[in-house]
């Protein structure tokens, strides 16, 4: 059977014509490559080389043998530098989702920006979709990974969920959104109480989002349920109708960077209302591509907090 070491011995051949200096060449002794030679003609069936005591000269075989010798070398050399960069996490396809409020924050265009300029040759391919979504794709193993809001709504950092690993990145107070004309939006802070008799515009609870349980559970703290007057799943839609006058809502801090006429945005005072950014990913997942961009985007966040 052919073996790449015989290829690269005709190469030289080939290329030398000549088998003191092929010999030279590849560090070994001259009968180990005319022997070499001579096994690689019985394996083909065919005389690559013309042999006289003056000279070595390519037959018409040896000629276009010598073309496809080339491409087998240059084709493994290939498979072997793109498996080493697959193996070091430099090479490959990572699948990213995200919930709708991420691409507002800084972290995350920081986070894909650093990972390209070092990971070139990386192919990123982007999901939007909510967190409950997220989680079960990357359980399917249809996301490589995932920035998420707690799926319950907790406030939580670091913790697990099923078989995923979820790591705090940072955390977003959590804002009212309020028409223009409200009377409250002359305050500059707002508590949650203060919002008891108001209409809400929220994300449907089937949307899978952690901020419909984390509303519920904050109102329900402070003695009333959240009158919700309409259900939407954009957050451009939801703004749209606080600035259409048909309610008020609560959204991550990042949604203020989505200005629109007729809407403001007020902090809420409540200690407790804030939401965190979460990173997930396969728990243990030895995934270079997975690895590689979970520890450049923890970089990041750790960053962004000093």
């Amino acid at each position: 059977m052919m073996e790449l070491r015989q290829l690269r011995y005709f190469i030289a051949v080939a290329e030398e014509l000549h088998f003191t200096r092929a010999a030279a060449r590849m560090h070994i002794g001259q009968p180990p490559l005319s022997h070499a030679i001579q096994m690689l003609e019985d394996d083909i069936g065919a005389q690559l080389f013309e042999r006289t005591k003056r000279s070595v000269k390519l037959t018409v075989a040896g000629q276009l043998f010598l073309q496809d010798a080339r491409r087998i070398i240059a084709l493994t050399e290939s498979a072997r530098d793109t498996a080493k960069k697959a193996a070091q996490g430099e090479t490959g396809e990572l699948r990213i989702g995200f919930t709708f409020s991420t691409p507002f924050t800084s972290l995350f265009s920081n986070v894909i920006k650093h990972y390209r300029a070092r990971y070139p040759e990386v192919n990123l391919s982007f999901h939007e979709m909510s967190t409950n979504r997220q989680l079960e794709q990357i359980e399917k193993q249809q996301l490589d990974l995932g920035f998420i809001r707690p799926p319950d709504g907790s406030t939580e950092g670091n913790m697990k969920f099923n078989h995923l690993q979820l790591s705090l990145l940072r955390r977003d107070p959590l804002m009212v959104v309020l028409p223009i004309t409200h009377a409250l939006s002359k305050k500059k802070k707002l508590g949650l109480k203060e919002l008891a008799d108001e209409s809400f515009i929220m994300y449907p609870h089937k949307a899978g989002t952690g901020i419909y349980p984390q509303v519920m559970r904050l109102c329900q703290a402070l003695g009333f349920s959240p009158k919700i007057a309409h259900e939407v799943g954009e957050a451009s839609t939801i703004i749209g109708l606080v600035a259409s006058d048909c309610g008020v809502s609560i959204l991550p801090g990042s949604f203020e960077r989505l200005q629109m006429d007729g809407v403001c945005y007020r902090p809420l005072s409540d200690s407790n209302a804030t939401t965190s950014l979460l990173l997930a990913r396969p728990q243990g997942s030895s995934n270079p591509l997975i690895q590689a961009f979970s520890a450049l985007a923890l970089k990041q966040a750790q960053l962004k907090t000093r």
